[in-house]
């Protein structure tokens, strides 16, 4: 007679035993599958999350970096490099330096390409007399925005355009107080200039001042090839780097001091900081929270799943051994009329393996489901499919059988050693 049809007819006689038994295997292995599904799912979502927070972060800082710049841009050049001789208190009091360096100093910073310096733009500055006007002025000699050696900084608009040769550009207070505009004629020391930009009101000396080109200026202060001074914008994205600029510069040009007049640039850094510090505490901070709730997880988990297992083994022994107790007879008939104690055994073996098979498949698909459900990954989702893993489910079509043969062979071995003679005897 053939094992397997005998276990199915089984099957069909004792539906309700087979449910049972079928049913406490699909909880077991529910249990296995949704506790590593759920383990899964929760180090997927904590990455997601963690990953989304650095994200953010790293939006609002560049949000934050750009800010940064657009402020400090617009407070113009924010730091000036003097000669070492160079007194502040001096600098203050007259308004202009008094101490002259060599104008390829300034070429050699372009050429060191320092990374926190930008738009390098050397100056000489100092006040002279405007005999047509019958009055000093503080007058400003500049050239073009050096450029940088081999620097995508020089892909950037300059913050002042260079003064021409023969054009002269003008302070709001002065060109008020002259009353000169855009395109009007001027003499200054013999020479005629046109006035090719008039400043907006800034509030600092600058509205008292003019502009021409350096090597104008040079000819009427009697400096050829010399500057007092070099202006730069300082473009910072670390708080960290405020004070390292004076380090650099000295580094290339050691005998001149820096001066930075840029109290906003120490508060925006700090500010950014502080930003910077308050997402990484709120990543760290989460992290802490999901390896909390991992472990607590995994500790139920642990619990769990041996208990489950026990039980399901336990209930298919009791159920197992019920059904080999209500079927004495007829195993006695079998026995009588030549089936033999091995094949009744795998009769009730095979039961046991088919009600494993059905209840792993079934456990494997509520667990994986209700896992992914429980950390928050949604069935049918790209990252739900990322959680499906096969050797779970090489587990669960090997070993939740195996676990059904293992507590159904103690029954199908009684089974197989019934005397036929005794049982039909009592019976």
């Amino acid at each position: 007679m053939n094992a397997l049809r005998l276990s199915l007819q089984e099957i069909a006689h004792r539906k309700l035993s087979f449910i049972l038994g079928l049913l406490s295997v699909m909880i077991a292995v529910a249990v296995l599958a949704g506790a590593a599904t759920m383990l899964s799912g929760h180090d997927l979502r904590t990455e997601q999350l963690v990953a989304q927070k650095e994200a953010d972060t790293r939006e609002e800082m560049t949000k934050m970096e750009d800010d940064y710049r657009r402020i400090m841009k617009a407070m113009g050049y924010n730091v000036l490099i003097l000669h070492r001789d160079q007194s502040f208190e001096e600098l203050q009091r007259l308004g202009h330096p008094t101490h002259y360096m060599p104008e390829d100093w300034a070429q050699q910073l372009a050429d060191q390409n320092v990374d926190t310096l930008n738009h390098l733009l050397p100056v000489l500055q100092e006040k002279i007399s405007w005999p047509e006007m019958k009055r000093e002025v503080l007058l400003t000699g500049v050239r073009g925005q050096l450029a940088f050696k081999d620097s995508p900084k020089n892909r950037r608009p300059p913050i002042m355009q260079p003064v021409e040769d023969g054009q002269i550009k003008l302070g709001a207070e002065l060109a008020r107080e002259l009353g000169l505009s855009v395109g009007d004629t001027v003499t200054m020391r013999g020479r005629e200039l046109s006035v090719s930009e008039i400043y907006a009101r800034r509030g600092t000396q600058d509205d008292q001042t003019a502009w021409v080109s350096l090597r104008q200026a040079q000819e009427w202060m009697a400096r050829p090839g010399q500057i007092n001074g070099v202006l730069a914008l300082e473009c910072l994205c670390n708080v960290e780097e405020l004070g390292t600029i004076e380090y650099h510069v000295h580094k290339i040009l050691p005998d001149t001091k820096v001066y930075e007049f840029s109290s906003l640039i120490t508060a925006r850094g700090l500010a950014r900081q502080r930003a910077a510090e308050a997402h990484k505490r709120a990543v760290e901070q989460e992290m802490y929270y999901r390896a909390g709730l991992r472990e607590e997880r995994r500790a139920l988990a642990s619990i769990l799943v041996p208990v489950a297992s026990l039980g399901a083994a336990a209930w298919v022994m009791f159920l197992m051994m019920g059904n080999v107790r209500e079927r004495r007879a007829e195993i006695g008939i079998l026995r009588a009329i030549g089936v033999s104690g091995g094949k009744i055994q795998s009769v009730f073996l095979l039961k046991a393996v088919l009600m494993g098979l059905g209840g792993g498949l079934i456990g494997l698909v509520i667990g994986t489901v209700g896992g992914a459900w429980l950390s928050e990954v949604p069935p049918g989702t790209e990252d739900f499919l990322t959680l499906l893993n096969a050797k779970l489910l090489i587990g669960a079509l090997i070993g939740a059988p195996i676990l059904a043969a293992l507590a159904g062979w103690l029954p199908a071995r009684t089974a197989a050693r019934q005397d036929p003679a005794l049982v039909l005897q009592e019976e």
